[in-house]
């Protein structure tokens, strides 16, 4: 799996992840959200967020995904696609990933990493997570300073 998405894969990601959101466990803010996240290896991971009553143990479906992934073995992506919205409704906009869950993603991913938020399976932008995250901190400081 390398370079840009089909169209096709983009609805396919898209459409998992909208799947995904129906999983969400939100019972505080009934805002649901489904990731699904493809790995360089072809294989789709799922995540959804799951709330807390104590927010801060909260975690979203993105960073669900990549610990997922992450626990299965997997380490290089190439694609991650986010859907949430009210509990129960079609989403009516688009769910942006959260500062934590862009710096997951940098930790694995570089610059040219696809962001798909969608509404729908036709409906749907992309990034690239550079473009969502300038100037990410990659880790890349701390190998140097370990380094010396």
């Amino acid at each position: 799996m390398s370079g840009a998405l089909s169209e096709e894969q983009k609805r396919e990601l898209a459409g998992a992840a909208l799947d995904a959101r129906g999983r969400a466990y939100a019972p505080y803010s009934h805002y649901t959200v489904g990731a699904a996240l493809l790995g360089r290896n072809g294989k789709v991971y799922t995540g959804v967020n799951v709330e807390n009553a104590s927010y801060g143990a909260t975690n979203c479906a993105e960073r669900t995904a990549f610990f997922r992934a992450v626990a299965d073995g997997q380490r290089e992506f190439a694609a991650i696609a986010i859907a949430g919205g009210e509990e129960g409704q079609e989403p009516a906009g688009y769910a942006y990933p959260c500062g934590l869950c862009r710096q997951v993603m940098r930790e694995f991913c570089g610059e040219g990493f696809q962001v798909i938020v969608a509404r729908s399976e036709s409906d749907c932008r992309v990034f690239s997570l550079g473009e969502l995250l300038p100037h990410g901190f990659d880790g890349g400081e701390l190998r140097d300073i370990c380094q010396e």
